[in-house]
């Protein structure tokens, strides 16, 4: 009986433990993104089929590039190599490595074609570079590029002549293949750095980091060689989709001894998976590199402290278009398929628009920042309060140029937005607006039900107390799921709008979804897997 056709439990009964599981765990663990792969320029992937799984039990046939021999080297330079470095470059992952190189290296990519012997020749294509192709031993001519048969390999070199995030993926019978899961993600890294992004709020920024133990684990600190390209942490989102029928054909002539003779239709295209790197929620907040998913490495589960310009590599490597939206704020887009949007009166000036959506067309990529202060929100989340007894309830807060509190990185309200400071929720028993306000908290069995929301309106594990004291009426944080002296962040959804796309197999929740945790400053965010 093949793998993938095996009587499995209810999808219902499996998803809904993993999914408590996961929510109850996310709060506490470990388990953030960053941007990880490998450093070339020289580069060994092989094509290989496995199984990658889904929240309802599942085990998907797929093809999936990976290392056929250990990488040069791990990216970010803070992550550490494991003693088994495949762990973090398997034979087969879906998405394919991250590949990382710097503007102006010389890149080589040998692939390797170990796809079952049905499934005939395939290639990569890497749009945007000028790509050049040896004909290996036994390949031959593809419409679109140079391809490896069953068995043989390839050889492509091009010169990383631009920075910015793109997509690679297979040029051989791409509506077969790219289902499958032959697609990946390269990142070029400008070779010049703008001096504005190694100083001013960014060094400070580093201060704050350092301050409370935490390490850079950006691949660099700009996107593209312009003052407007700076960042203060990143992360990476490949989107993609899964029709399990065309999968399931694809398993069940892979054991066909004749050479390319595979023929699988992908016409009606029904997908039920969708995935952020490789993975549905809530299997993409989980760690990078986890256990339990060897073939999908790459989670998908970002955070980051108020203030921090957080760079978004976002990449369409489906068939369809997912309108993702990122809640808490719009995302200001630099580039798209490593091209800056500029003004056309002004090069040196960006021009790229502010998404309410960031809809992801299928090849396109495209870089973004994002940020969230807790401007706007009429009320001090730091929960300050000049009549309590704790320090941390009276620091200052000394506006800049822009209003934001930036000349004390090692204060827990570096970046507050001073214009609310000491302003509480609640002035009065129960946030009434009109004895006091300056707002009305929603009932918080409505708002406050479930695991996502720390209970308060208050950013830090003992704001709370700050804010209200013993006598307050605001619920204090932990009261849903984490510990009062544990995170106590506040938690956007950021999801498909399609709603579809939210849901494993037609069940809620699940698909393309994950939660951007904002966290107070004396929250480390450990990025090292």
């Amino acid at each position: 009986m093949n793998h993938s056709t095996m009587k499995r439990a209810n999808p219902m009964t499996r998803l809904l433990p993993t999914l408590l599981v996961g929510l109850t765990l996310l709060l506490t663990a470990t388990a953030f993104a960053a941007t990880p792969g490998i450093t070339g320029p020289t580069f060994n992937l092989t094509a290989t089929p496995a199984f990658i799984t889904q929240p309802d039990g599942s085990a998907v046939y797929s093809w999936g590039y990976g290392c056929s021999v250990a990488p040069s080297g791990f990216a970010p330079s803070a992550i550490t190599p494991t003693t088994n470095p495949n762990v973090k470059c398997p034979t087969m992952q879906v998405p394919g490595p991250t590949l990382i190189v710097t503007q102006g290296q010389s890149v080589t990519v040998n692939l390797t074609n170990s796809l079952p012997a049905a499934a005939g020749n395939t290639s990569i294509l890497f749009p945007g570079f000028d790509v050049t192709s040896s004909t290996g031993a036994g390949t031959e001519r593809g419409v679109l590029t140079q391809e490896a048969t069953p068995g043989g390999t390839v050889t492509y070199t091009f010169t990383a002549s631009t920075p910015g995030t793109r997509s690679y993926y297979s040029g051989t019978k791409g509506d077969l293949q790219i289902e499958m899961g032959l697609y990946g993600a390269i990142i070029v890294l400008p070779s010049t750095i703008p001096a504005p992004c190694t100083s001013g709020l960014h060094t400070s920024n580093l201060t704050a980091q350092a301050h409370w133990g935490e390490t850079d684990f950006r691949l660099a600190p700009a996107a593209y060689n312009h003052a407007g390209a700076c960042y203060d942490r990143e992360y990476l989102f490949q989107f993609s989709e899964i029709d399990p029928v065309i999968h399931r054909l694809a398993e069940e002539q892979a054991s066909r001894t004749c050479s390319g003779c595979m023929s699988v239709p992908t016409e009606p295209y029904h997908p039920a998976y969708f995935m952020i790197n490789g993975r549905s929620m809530p299997d993409d907040m989980d760690p990078n590199y986890a256990i339990q998913y060897p073939h999908q490495p790459y989670n998908g589960n970002p955070h980051m402290h108020p203030g921090e310009l957080v760079l978004l590599r976002i990449i369409g490597q489906g068939r369809w278009q997912h309108p993702f939206h990122e809640h808490g704020n719009h995302v200001r887009v630099l580039a798209r398929d490593g091209n800056l949007i500029t003004s056309a009166t002004d090069p040196n000036s960006l021009a790229g628009p502010l998404l309410f959506t960031t809809t992801t067309t299928p090849g396109q990529a495209m870089d973004g920042i994002y940020y969230w202060t807790g401007k706007g929100l009429n009320w001090d989340p730091y929960g300050h309060n000049p009549a309590s007894s704790d320090p941390l309830a009276k620091l200052p807060c000394t506006p800049d140029a822009n209003g934001y509190n930036t000349g004390a990185p090692t204060a827990i309200n570096y970046f507050e937005w001073c214009q609310d400071h000491n302003k509480p929720v609640q002035a009065a028993p129960f946030g009434d607006v009109g004895s006091g306000g300056p707002v009305t908290l929603p009932d918080p069995n409505i708002f406050a039900n479930g695991p996502w929301f720390g209970g308060s309106p208050y950013l830090g594990p003992n704001a709370t107390g700050r804010a209200v004291g013993a006598t307050g009426t605001t619920p204090p944080s932990g009261t849903i799921a984490n510990s009062p002296t544990d995170e106590a962040g506040f938690a956007f959804m950021w999801h498909s709008h399609n709603e579809r796309e939210i849901t494993t197999n037609n069940i809620f929740p699940g698909g393309m979804l994950m939660m951007m945790l904002v966290d107070s400053r004396e929250f480390v965010i450990d990025e090292s897997n």
